[in-house]
């Protein structure tokens, strides 16, 4: 039997082992019952805070989607990672350091605030088809998907994984689930991507709704807010401050322009800690 922790940021969902103290093993199967609704746990992602592999970094930060994959980013969960790193003790540092699939990001948590606020730097994002991965029939990452009786505009977006940016006249009206899969699974995205659609408000506001290969449209995406807000900044619709509303809340999002890191900030929630059965 081992210790979890059930966390949330914006509604995003955690499952978040504790690997520095004790080891957990897990297999792809595991994952997807510990992520069923109704007969496991439920959560959209899987959060595994490990001893760090980079003699530079504080820790090792793996993420699993529902479906049992394994992801290269989460920002909602980086969060939920510093929350629980501060609560455990794991640390003394309220700034630490984290090495993911995605690349290495930086928390900061200010505790003395009610509630709690963790700000991310994530890395650079990349318009680069090939850092996405994206194939595309134009010269940059702006493209036209056809899918079903319909062409979508996408652009398309690295932000440590792969999204995939539309722009909507009201993000309410919007069939989430059916072109979300559809453009997520595209064949233009050869490792999937997430998928986001977007609403701009003003310069300083956007909405924002999400479909995250592997789980489906969740409440909160922080790579996907960090997306959207790249792309229309790129293209001169936002300034580089932006309050993204999604279904479960608000982030914050800075990003001042090409080469420069994101940064995220918001909260997250410890709900209640459980034993699990590591068994098959």
């Amino acid at each position: 039997m081992r210790k979890f922790y059930k966390m949330h940021s914006l509604g995003n969902d955690f499952m978040v082992l504790d690997a520095v103290t004790a080891e957990h093993p897990f297999s792809a199967a595991m994952i997807r019952r510990w992520a069923h609704r109704n007969e496991g746990i439920g959560f959209d992602q899987l959060l595994i805070i490990a001893p760090p592999t980079d003699p530079n970094t504080d820790f090792q930060y793996l993420i699993y989607n529902a479906d049992g994959g394994e992801s290269e980013q989460c920002g909602n969960g980086t969060r939920c990672v510093a929350l629980l790193a501060y609560h455990l003790g794991l640390s003394t540092k309220k700034n630490l350091i984290w090495h993911s699939k995605g690349g290495l990001i930086e928390t900061r948590l200010f505790a003395d605030r009610d509630p709690i606020v963790v700000e991310t730097d994530l890395p650079a994002p990349s318009f680069a088809p090939q850092d996405v991965p994206f194939v595309t029939t134009t010269d940059d990452n702006i493209d036209c998907l056809r899918i079903a009786d319909q062409e979508v505009a996408v652009t398309a977006v690295s932000t440590g994984n792969p999204h995939g940016v539309v722009q909507v006249d009201n993000v309410s009206k919007v069939d989430v689930a059916s072109i979300g899969a559809q453009l997520s699974s595209h064949a233009a995205f050869p490792e999937q991507a997430n998928i986001g659609f977007c609403q701009v408000v003003d310069r300083s506001f956007i909405r924002l709704r999400v479909y995250e290969r592997g789980v489906g449209e969740t409440r909160a995406c922080g790579t996907g807010a960090s997306a959207a807000v790249v792309a229309m900044h790129s293209q001169g619709l936002v300034d580089a401050r932006v309050k993204v509303s999604l279904p479960g809340g608000k982030l914050r999002i800075h990003w001042s322009g090409p080469s420069q890191p994101i940064t995220m900030a918001g909260g997250a929630t410890l709900v209640y800690a459980g034993t699990l059965d590591l068994q098959e």
